[in-house]
């Protein structure tokens, strides 16, 4: 016979003797509001101590009741810094020469990562001329391949056309280590024989359908 509140005397209660399902929330002991119950490392039960507004419930581990703590901040964007250049710019061939892309941005730590994203449209005064793009921290250019002899290293290369301008589209991480105000271009390092051209069509045919477009550059920084 199952039983609970008597039993027979010298009989020792065991969890046999008690009917499943017939304890309520009310003939449970008092705790603490908020507290959750688990079990330690020895299969006791224990309560997980309360935590606050916005933490979530961590497990530790086995062996270990799980804890309350405050969400990671890692990965969360710290702030955005974006430029739209609408202007249109010609750039000489035989070096790396500024789009007109450019931003200022300041990191608020110093293990924070900057992630860079551009798209720059460009073209070319005649076609079929090689054009290599990257980015630059400064005067250093960063994310680009290295060279090789005569053959100059970047991020991305194209071949032009007279008749659209061609979209390129740049994306790199950037760790900086620094919380001084940092300087981020796009550079284009054109074939040498023609005049290159950000935001309009080589030809710039004064038609409708040869229209003018825009460049971006953008920089989020990620915090750790």
């Amino acid at each position: 016979m199952s039983y609970i509140g008597s039993k027979p005397a010298n009989k020792p209660l065991t969890s046999s003797d008690i009917t499943d399902s017939i304890i309520s929330l009310p003939k449970l002991t008092d705790g603490t509001d908020g507290n959750l119950i688990s079990y330690d490392a020895s299969g006791n039960p224990v309560a997980v101590a309360t935590g606050t507004d916005g933490q979530v419930l961590t497990s530790t581990g086995a062996g270990s009741p799980p804890v309350f703590e405050a969400i990671p901040g890692g990965g969360k964007i710290g702030q955005v810094i974006t430029q739209t250049l609408t202007s249109i710019t010609s750039i000489s061939a035989g070096s790396f020469v500024a789009t007109g892309l450019t931003l200022n941005i300041t990191p608020s730590a110093s293990n924070s990562k900057i992630y860079l994203i551009a798209s720059i449209s460009t073209s070319g005064s005649s076609t079929d001329y090689n054009q290599s793009m990257a980015f630059f921290r400064g005067s250093t250019i960063i994310g680009a391949a290295a060279d090789a002899s005569n053959r100059i290293g970047s991020m991305s290369q194209s071949r032009t056309h007279d008749s659209i301008a061609d979209s390129v589209i740049l994306s790199f991480v950037d760790s900086p280590s620094s919380t001084s105000q940092l300087t981020y271009t796009v550079k284009l390092y054109g074939e040498a024989g023609i005049t290159h051209y950000v935001n309009r069509t080589g030809a710039d045919a004064d038609q409708a359908h040869k229209g003018r477009t825009t460049s971006t550059i953008t920089a989020l920084e990620v915090l750790a």
